[in-house]
Protein backbone atom coordinates (compact mmCIF):
# COMPACT_ATOMS: atom_id res chain seq x y z
CA UNK A 1 0.00 0.00 0.00
CA UNK A 2 1.11 2.75 0.26
CA UNK A 3 4.01 5.38 2.30
CA UNK A 4 3.37 8.63 4.22
CA UNK A 5 5.96 11.39 4.08
CA UNK A 6 8.12 12.23 7.08
CA UNK A 7 7.26 15.40 8.95
CA UNK A 8 9.38 15.59 12.07
CA UNK A 9 12.77 15.89 10.38
CA UNK A 10 12.68 19.69 10.24
CA UNK A 11 11.93 20.13 13.93
CA UNK A 12 14.44 18.19 16.00
CA UNK A 13 17.84 16.65 15.31
CA UNK A 14 18.05 13.08 16.59
CA UNK A 15 20.35 12.40 19.51
CA UNK A 16 23.78 11.17 18.41
CA UNK A 17 23.79 7.37 18.08
CA UNK A 18 26.18 4.89 16.50
CA UNK A 19 25.54 4.84 12.78
CA UNK A 20 24.94 1.11 12.77
CA UNK A 21 22.16 1.46 15.36
CA UNK A 22 20.54 4.29 13.43
CA UNK A 23 20.41 2.25 10.23
CA UNK A 24 19.26 -0.87 12.07
CA UNK A 25 16.39 1.22 13.42
CA UNK A 26 15.51 2.38 9.90
CA UNK A 27 15.68 -1.18 8.63
CA UNK A 28 13.45 -2.45 11.45
CA UNK A 29 10.75 0.05 10.49
CA UNK A 30 11.12 -0.94 6.83
CA UNK A 31 10.76 -4.65 7.61
CA UNK A 32 7.74 -3.85 9.79
CA UNK A 33 6.06 -2.08 6.89
CA UNK A 34 7.01 -4.97 4.60
CA UNK A 35 5.32 -7.40 7.01
CA UNK A 36 2.21 -5.21 7.13
CA UNK A 37 1.92 -4.75 3.37
CA UNK A 38 2.53 -8.44 2.72
CA UNK A 39 -0.02 -9.50 5.34
CA UNK A 40 -2.58 -7.11 3.87
CA UNK A 41 -2.41 -8.50 0.35
CA UNK A 42 -1.49 -12.10 1.22
CA UNK A 43 -5.07 -13.39 0.63
CA UNK A 44 -4.99 -12.36 -3.05
CA UNK A 45 -2.80 -15.30 -3.99
CA UNK A 46 -4.53 -17.63 -1.49
CA UNK A 47 -8.12 -16.62 -2.29
CA UNK A 48 -9.09 -19.82 -4.09
CA UNK A 49 -7.62 -22.21 -1.50
CA UNK A 50 -9.03 -20.30 1.49
CA UNK A 51 -12.46 -20.13 -0.16
CA UNK A 52 -12.35 -23.87 -0.81
CA UNK A 53 -11.41 -24.62 2.81
CA UNK A 54 -14.44 -22.80 4.19
CA UNK A 55 -16.71 -23.39 1.17
CA UNK A 56 -17.31 -19.72 0.44
CA UNK A 57 -17.49 -17.93 -2.92
CA UNK A 58 -14.69 -15.81 -4.35
CA UNK A 59 -16.69 -12.67 -3.57
CA UNK A 60 -17.20 -13.64 0.08
CA UNK A 61 -13.55 -14.62 0.36
CA UNK A 62 -12.76 -11.13 -0.94
CA UNK A 63 -13.88 -9.77 2.45
CA UNK A 64 -10.35 -10.63 3.55
CA UNK A 65 -9.24 -7.68 1.42
CA UNK A 66 -12.24 -5.47 2.21
CA UNK A 67 -12.04 -5.49 6.01
CA UNK A 68 -8.41 -4.36 6.43
CA UNK A 69 -8.84 -1.51 3.97
CA UNK A 70 -11.90 0.02 5.61
CA UNK A 71 -10.46 -0.38 9.11
CA UNK A 72 -7.11 1.08 8.02
CA UNK A 73 -8.87 4.10 6.54
CA UNK A 74 -10.52 4.74 9.91
CA UNK A 75 -7.45 3.87 11.95
CA UNK A 76 -5.08 6.20 10.07
CA UNK A 77 -6.50 9.44 11.52
CA UNK A 78 -7.92 7.96 14.73
CA UNK A 79 -4.79 6.13 15.90
CA UNK A 80 -2.64 9.14 14.98
CA UNK A 81 -4.84 11.43 17.07
CA UNK A 82 -5.40 9.00 19.95
CA UNK A 83 -1.69 8.22 20.42
CA UNK A 84 -0.48 11.78 19.92
CA UNK A 85 1.20 11.85 23.35
CA UNK A 86 2.50 8.26 23.48
CA UNK A 87 6.11 7.30 22.76
CA UNK A 88 6.25 6.21 19.11
CA UNK A 89 8.38 3.18 19.93
CA UNK A 90 5.63 1.88 22.24
CA UNK A 91 2.94 2.54 19.63
CA UNK A 92 4.84 0.73 16.88
CA UNK A 93 5.56 -2.25 19.13
CA UNK A 94 1.92 -2.57 20.16
CA UNK A 95 0.75 -2.43 16.55
CA UNK A 96 3.23 -5.04 15.35
CA UNK A 97 2.21 -7.33 18.23
CA UNK A 98 -1.39 -6.91 17.07
CA UNK A 99 -0.30 -7.92 13.56
CA UNK A 100 1.34 -11.09 14.88
CA UNK A 101 -1.81 -12.03 16.79
CA UNK A 102 -3.92 -11.42 13.68
CA UNK A 103 -1.76 -13.72 11.57
CA UNK A 104 -1.80 -16.52 14.14
CA UNK A 105 -5.57 -16.18 14.52
CA UNK A 106 -6.03 -16.56 10.76
CA UNK A 107 -3.75 -19.60 10.68
CA UNK A 108 -5.69 -21.33 13.46
CA UNK A 109 -9.21 -20.26 12.37
CA UNK A 110 -11.76 -23.08 12.33
CA UNK A 111 -14.41 -20.82 10.80
CA UNK A 112 -14.19 -18.25 8.02
CA UNK A 113 -15.52 -15.45 10.21
CA UNK A 114 -12.54 -15.86 12.53
CA UNK A 115 -10.39 -15.12 9.49
CA UNK A 116 -12.45 -11.99 8.89
CA UNK A 117 -11.94 -10.91 12.53
CA UNK A 118 -8.20 -11.40 12.11
CA UNK A 119 -8.35 -9.11 9.10
CA UNK A 120 -10.03 -6.42 11.22
CA UNK A 121 -6.96 -6.48 13.46
CA UNK A 122 -4.75 -6.23 10.38
CA UNK A 123 -6.65 -3.12 9.29
CA UNK A 124 -6.06 -1.37 12.61
CA UNK A 125 -2.36 -2.18 12.36
CA UNK A 126 -2.09 -0.89 8.80
CA UNK A 127 -3.64 2.50 9.47
CA UNK A 128 -1.82 3.07 12.73
CA UNK A 129 1.64 1.87 11.77
CA UNK A 130 1.69 3.73 8.45
CA UNK A 131 0.58 7.02 9.96
CA UNK A 132 2.99 6.82 12.90
CA UNK A 133 5.96 4.76 11.72
CA UNK A 134 6.67 5.66 8.14
CA UNK A 135 7.34 9.29 9.01
CA UNK A 136 10.11 8.61 11.52
CA UNK A 137 13.14 8.68 9.19
CA UNK A 138 14.09 12.20 10.28
CA UNK A 139 14.25 11.13 13.92
CA UNK A 140 16.33 8.00 13.36
CA UNK A 141 19.31 9.36 11.39
CA UNK A 142 21.19 12.67 11.11
CA UNK A 143 19.67 15.35 8.89
CA UNK A 144 22.05 14.67 6.01
CA UNK A 145 20.93 11.03 5.79
CA UNK A 146 17.17 11.55 5.99
CA UNK A 147 16.66 11.20 2.24
CA UNK A 148 18.42 7.86 2.09
CA UNK A 149 16.66 6.62 5.23
CA UNK A 150 13.28 7.56 3.81
CA UNK A 151 14.14 5.71 0.58
CA UNK A 152 14.97 2.57 2.58
CA UNK A 153 11.66 2.74 4.47
CA UNK A 154 9.69 3.41 1.30
CA UNK A 155 11.32 0.37 -0.36
CA UNK A 156 8.99 -1.75 1.78
CA UNK A 157 6.06 -0.63 -0.33
CA UNK A 158 7.08 -2.18 -3.67
CA UNK A 159 8.72 -5.15 -1.97
CA UNK A 160 5.61 -5.95 0.05
CA UNK A 161 3.10 -4.98 -2.62
CA UNK A 162 4.64 -6.80 -5.54
CA UNK A 163 6.37 -9.75 -3.86
CA UNK A 164 3.89 -10.49 -1.07
CA UNK A 165 1.32 -12.16 -3.32
CA UNK A 166 3.66 -14.52 -5.22
CA UNK A 167 5.63 -15.43 -2.08
CA UNK A 168 2.43 -16.13 -0.18
CA UNK A 169 1.10 -18.14 -3.11
CA UNK A 170 4.30 -20.18 -3.27
CA UNK A 171 4.18 -20.99 0.46
CA UNK A 172 0.49 -21.81 0.16
CA UNK A 173 1.11 -24.17 -2.77
CA UNK A 174 3.95 -25.95 -0.99
CA UNK A 175 2.68 -26.14 2.60
CA UNK A 176 -0.91 -24.84 2.67
CA UNK A 177 -2.40 -21.37 3.17
CA UNK A 178 -2.36 -21.63 6.99
CA UNK A 179 1.43 -21.98 6.97
CA UNK A 180 1.67 -18.75 4.97
CA UNK A 181 -0.05 -16.89 7.82
CA UNK A 182 2.15 -18.62 10.42
CA UNK A 183 5.23 -17.41 8.54
CA UNK A 184 3.93 -13.84 8.61
CA UNK A 185 3.16 -14.15 12.32
CA UNK A 186 6.72 -15.29 13.07
CA UNK A 187 8.10 -12.45 10.95
CA UNK A 188 5.95 -9.97 12.90
CA UNK A 189 7.35 -11.23 16.21
CA UNK A 190 10.88 -10.87 14.85
CA UNK A 191 10.10 -7.27 13.88
CA UNK A 192 8.72 -6.64 17.39
CA UNK A 193 11.98 -7.86 18.92
CA UNK A 194 14.00 -5.69 16.52
CA UNK A 195 11.95 -2.58 17.27
CA UNK A 196 12.43 -3.12 21.00
CA UNK A 197 16.19 -3.48 20.65
CA UNK A 198 17.21 -0.92 18.02
CA UNK A 199 14.63 1.89 18.19
CA UNK A 200 15.53 4.77 20.51
CA UNK A 201 12.90 6.41 22.75
CA UNK A 202 10.65 8.46 20.46
CA UNK A 203 8.50 10.85 22.48
CA UNK A 204 5.87 12.57 20.29
CA UNK A 205 6.87 15.89 18.73
CA UNK A 206 3.85 16.84 16.63
CA UNK A 207 0.09 16.53 17.05
CA UNK A 208 -1.99 16.09 13.91
CA UNK A 209 -5.50 17.24 14.71
CA UNK A 210 -8.53 15.95 12.84
CA UNK A 211 -9.52 19.52 11.94
CA UNK A 212 -6.34 19.89 9.87
CA UNK A 213 -7.38 16.92 7.73
CA UNK A 214 -10.72 18.52 7.00
CA UNK A 215 -8.98 21.72 5.96
CA UNK A 216 -6.78 19.86 3.47
CA UNK A 217 -9.80 18.19 1.91
CA UNK A 218 -11.13 21.62 1.00
CA UNK A 219 -8.09 22.45 -1.16
CA UNK A 220 -8.27 21.89 -4.93
CA UNK A 221 -4.92 20.14 -5.33
CA UNK A 222 -5.75 17.64 -2.59
CA UNK A 223 -9.13 16.90 -4.17
CA UNK A 224 -7.47 16.14 -7.49
CA UNK A 225 -4.98 13.86 -5.73
CA UNK A 226 -7.84 12.13 -3.97
CA UNK A 227 -9.86 11.63 -7.17
CA UNK A 228 -6.92 10.21 -9.12
CA UNK A 229 -5.93 7.90 -6.27
CA UNK A 230 -9.44 6.58 -5.67
CA UNK A 231 -10.03 5.76 -9.34
CA UNK A 232 -6.74 3.98 -10.04
CA UNK A 233 -6.72 2.02 -6.76
CA UNK A 234 -10.38 1.08 -7.25
CA UNK A 235 -9.56 -0.23 -10.72
CA UNK A 236 -6.43 -2.08 -9.67
CA UNK A 237 -7.72 -3.86 -6.59
CA UNK A 238 -11.15 -4.47 -8.09
CA UNK A 239 -9.37 -6.55 -10.72
CA UNK A 240 -6.14 -7.76 -9.11
CA UNK A 241 -7.86 -9.18 -6.04
CA UNK A 242 -9.42 -11.74 -8.40
CA UNK A 243 -6.45 -12.31 -10.69
CA UNK A 244 -5.96 -15.86 -9.40
CA UNK A 245 -9.54 -16.93 -10.29
CA UNK A 246 -9.04 -15.28 -13.69
CA UNK A 247 -5.81 -17.17 -14.37
CA UNK A 248 -7.27 -20.50 -13.29
CA UNK A 249 -10.66 -20.12 -15.02
CA UNK A 250 -9.93 -18.05 -18.14
CA UNK A 251 -6.25 -18.76 -18.82
CA UNK A 252 -6.65 -22.34 -17.50
CA UNK A 253 -3.27 -22.07 -15.75
CA UNK A 254 -2.38 -24.65 -13.10
CA UNK A 255 -1.40 -23.38 -9.62
CA UNK A 256 2.35 -23.66 -10.20
CA UNK A 257 2.08 -21.56 -13.36
CA UNK A 258 -0.01 -18.96 -11.52
CA UNK A 259 2.84 -18.59 -9.04
CA UNK A 260 5.30 -18.00 -11.87
CA UNK A 261 3.00 -15.38 -13.39
CA UNK A 262 2.70 -13.55 -10.08
CA UNK A 263 6.47 -13.53 -9.60
CA UNK A 264 6.77 -11.96 -13.04
CA UNK A 265 4.25 -9.33 -12.00
CA UNK A 266 6.19 -8.74 -8.78
CA UNK A 267 9.57 -8.27 -10.42
CA UNK A 268 8.07 -5.85 -12.93
CA UNK A 269 6.44 -3.91 -10.11
CA UNK A 270 9.80 -3.20 -8.47
CA UNK A 271 11.04 -1.80 -11.77
CA UNK A 272 7.94 0.36 -12.09
CA UNK A 273 8.39 1.74 -8.58
CA UNK A 274 11.95 2.92 -9.18
CA UNK A 275 11.18 4.29 -12.64
CA UNK A 276 8.28 6.30 -11.21
CA UNK A 277 10.40 7.40 -8.27
CA UNK A 278 12.80 9.01 -10.72
CA UNK A 279 10.10 10.87 -12.64
CA UNK A 280 7.16 11.52 -10.31
CA UNK A 281 8.87 14.29 -8.34
CA UNK A 282 9.34 16.31 -11.54
CA UNK A 283 6.23 15.25 -13.47
CA UNK A 284 3.67 13.80 -11.04
CA UNK A 285 0.68 14.31 -13.33
CA UNK A 286 2.30 12.78 -16.41
CA UNK A 287 3.73 9.81 -14.52
CA UNK A 288 0.45 9.10 -12.74
CA UNK A 289 -1.54 9.38 -15.98
CA UNK A 290 0.85 7.04 -17.82
CA UNK A 291 0.66 4.40 -15.07
CA UNK A 292 -3.14 4.53 -14.98
CA UNK A 293 -3.41 4.38 -18.77
CA UNK A 294 -1.22 1.26 -18.81
CA UNK A 295 -3.40 -0.39 -16.14
CA UNK A 296 -6.48 0.48 -18.22
CA UNK A 297 -4.96 -1.06 -21.34
CA UNK A 298 -3.78 -4.23 -19.62
CA UNK A 299 -7.01 -5.01 -17.78
CA UNK A 300 -9.09 -4.31 -20.91
CA UNK A 301 -6.93 -6.64 -23.01
CA UNK A 302 -6.70 -9.50 -20.51
CA UNK A 303 -10.09 -11.09 -21.41
CA UNK A 304 -8.89 -11.25 -25.03
CA UNK A 305 -5.13 -11.85 -24.93
CA UNK A 306 -5.05 -13.42 -21.46
CA UNK A 307 -6.63 -16.65 -22.67
CA UNK A 308 -3.18 -17.91 -23.60
CA UNK A 309 -0.39 -18.36 -21.07
CA UNK A 310 2.03 -16.19 -23.06
CA UNK A 311 -0.50 -13.38 -23.41
CA UNK A 312 -1.43 -13.47 -19.73
CA UNK A 313 2.22 -13.39 -18.63
CA UNK A 314 3.08 -10.47 -20.92
CA UNK A 315 0.11 -8.44 -19.72
CA UNK A 316 0.82 -9.21 -16.06
CA UNK A 317 4.38 -7.95 -16.46
CA UNK A 318 3.06 -4.69 -17.91
CA UNK A 319 0.49 -4.52 -15.12
CA UNK A 320 3.26 -4.91 -12.55
CA UNK A 321 5.25 -2.05 -14.06
CA UNK A 322 2.16 0.17 -14.05
CA UNK A 323 0.98 -0.54 -10.51
CA UNK A 324 4.52 -0.35 -9.14
CA UNK A 325 4.38 3.33 -10.06
CA UNK A 326 1.01 4.09 -8.45
CA UNK A 327 1.88 4.42 -4.72
CA UNK A 328 4.85 6.74 -5.29
CA UNK A 329 2.83 8.85 -7.78
CA UNK A 330 -0.10 9.17 -5.39
CA UNK A 331 2.06 9.98 -2.37
CA UNK A 332 4.00 12.56 -4.36
CA UNK A 333 0.82 14.30 -5.52
CA UNK A 334 -0.58 14.44 -1.96
CA UNK A 335 2.74 15.77 -0.64
CA UNK A 336 2.94 18.46 -3.32
CA UNK A 337 -0.67 19.43 -2.62
CA UNK A 338 0.03 20.18 1.06
CA UNK A 339 3.73 20.87 1.70
CA UNK A 340 2.83 22.93 4.78
CA UNK A 341 1.23 19.90 6.49
CA UNK A 342 3.13 16.77 5.39
CA UNK A 343 1.94 14.52 8.23
CA UNK A 344 -1.70 15.41 7.62
CA UNK A 345 -1.20 14.84 3.88
CA UNK A 346 0.28 11.43 4.71
CA UNK A 347 -2.75 10.49 6.78
CA UNK A 348 -5.09 11.44 3.93
CA UNK A 349 -2.96 9.45 1.50
CA UNK A 350 -3.04 6.39 3.75
CA UNK A 351 -6.76 6.65 4.51
CA UNK A 352 -7.84 7.19 0.90
CA UNK A 353 -5.60 4.44 -0.42
CA UNK A 354 -6.76 1.90 2.14
CA UNK A 355 -10.46 2.74 1.87
CA UNK A 356 -10.28 2.33 -1.89
CA UNK A 357 -8.44 -0.97 -1.65
CA UNK A 358 -11.38 -2.22 0.39
CA UNK A 359 -13.98 -0.74 -1.95
CA UNK A 360 -12.25 -2.16 -5.01
CA UNK A 361 -12.05 -5.65 -3.52
CA UNK A 362 -15.73 -5.49 -2.53
CA UNK A 363 -16.90 -4.16 -5.90
CA UNK A 364 -14.79 -6.71 -7.75
CA UNK A 365 -16.25 -9.50 -5.62
CA UNK A 366 -19.81 -8.46 -6.47
CA UNK A 367 -18.98 -8.48 -10.17
CA UNK A 368 -17.23 -11.86 -9.98
CA UNK A 369 -20.09 -13.45 -8.05
CA UNK A 370 -22.73 -12.16 -10.48
CA UNK A 371 -20.73 -12.46 -13.69
CA UNK A 372 -17.18 -13.72 -14.26
CA UNK A 373 -13.53 -12.72 -13.68
CA UNK A 374 -13.26 -11.40 -17.26
CA UNK A 375 -16.04 -8.87 -16.63
CA UNK A 376 -14.25 -7.31 -13.66
CA UNK A 377 -11.17 -6.78 -15.83
CA UNK A 378 -13.15 -4.81 -18.41
CA UNK A 379 -14.79 -2.62 -15.75
CA UNK A 380 -11.40 -1.99 -14.14
CA UNK A 381 -10.02 -0.83 -17.47
CA UNK A 382 -12.83 1.67 -17.93
CA UNK A 383 -12.30 3.02 -14.41
CA UNK A 384 -8.53 3.42 -14.71
CA UNK A 385 -8.96 5.23 -18.04
CA UNK A 386 -10.55 8.16 -16.15
CA UNK A 387 -7.30 9.01 -14.35
CA UNK A 388 -5.52 10.49 -17.40
CA UNK A 389 -8.61 12.67 -17.87
CA UNK A 390 -8.25 13.96 -14.30
CA UNK A 391 -4.54 14.64 -14.81
CA UNK A 392 -5.34 16.56 -18.01
CA UNK A 393 -8.03 18.59 -16.21
CA UNK A 394 -5.56 19.53 -13.46
CA UNK A 395 -3.12 20.72 -16.13
CA UNK A 396 -5.79 22.50 -18.17
CA UNK A 397 -6.86 24.55 -15.15
CA UNK A 398 -3.23 25.72 -14.83
CA UNK A 399 -3.16 24.76 -11.17
CA UNK A 400 0.22 25.19 -9.50
CA UNK A 401 1.70 23.44 -6.49
CA UNK A 402 1.68 25.50 -3.25
CA UNK A 403 4.90 26.16 -1.38
CA UNK A 404 5.56 25.38 2.27
CA UNK A 405 5.40 28.20 4.73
Amino acid sequence: MPAPAASAARKTEPAPRPAIMSWLAVTSVMVGIFAIVTTEILPIGLLTSIGATFTVSAGVAGLMMTMPGFLAALAAPLVTAATARVDRRVVLGALILLLALANFLAAAAADYWLVVISRVLVGITIGGFWSVGAGLAGRLVPAGSVGRARAVIFAAVPLGSVLGVPLGTLIGDVAGWRVAFVVMGVLSLAVLAALAVVLPPLPPEQVTRLAVLGGLLRTTNTRFALAATVLVVLAHFGAYTYVTPFLTQVTAADPSLVTVFLFGYGAAGIVGNFVAGATAARRPRTTFAAAAALIAAVTSLLPVLGRSAAGALALLVLWGVAYGAVPVCSQTWFAKAAPQAPEAASVLFTASFQATIATGALAGGLVVDHSCPAAVMVLAGATAALVPVIAWAHHARRLTWPTAG
